[in-house]
């Protein structure tokens, strides 16, 4: 065992085929590389579909998770779709609580000029494992003071 390992074990997540009669070919999210942060998650799509410019569609995934209380898993843009054919998310990073149950879905968006199609077991977006936590909020009168305060976007001068 390396001692990472043993420092932080990782948390188990149950995943379920939600059509295995069907799906059975449609890879589960995996890493695709050793130090990998998100996994690749690919398409349950019946038949071949395109999205055409400026178009919107939810893609099925053929499965569905129970996180552990206190992890969100985060849907991200695949930066090669993005950037070669400018295929991204809706909405980015999308949350995936850990009370849900329903089948993982990616909104994709064609932000690109040529029409692009989403073949059935395409790598379509990444999925990012978080530890999350929910607060409390405290009203007060006053907040501390920092050297940026309320400098907003581009206060550096960048």
């Amino acid at each position: 065992m390396k001692i990472y390992e043993f420092m932080n074990p990782l948390p188990a997540i149950k995943i379920l085929r939600l059509r295995p009669e069907n799906d059975a070919d449609i890879p589960l999210p995996r890493y695709m590389t050793t130090q990998s942060a998100g996994m690749d998650v690919c398409a349950a799509n019946l038949e071949d579909w395109v999205l055409d410019p400026g178009e919107i569609r939810l893609v099925p995934t053929g499965f569905a998770m129970a996180l552990p209380n206190g992890f969100e898993a985060q849907i991200r843009p695949r930066s090669g779709l993005a950037i070669k054919q400018g295929i991204t998310l809706i909405n980015s990073p999308g949350t995936i609580d850990a009370d849900y149950r329903g089948e993982i879905k990616i909104p994709l968006i064609n932000l690109g000029s040529k029409p692009y199609t989403i073949h059935r077991g395409a790598r379509i977006a990444q999925m990012v494992i978080h530890r999350v936590h929910q607060v409390e909020f405290q009203v007060v009168e006053q907040l501390d003071t920092t050297a940026r305060n309320d400098g907003g976007f581009g206060h550096t001068g960048a």
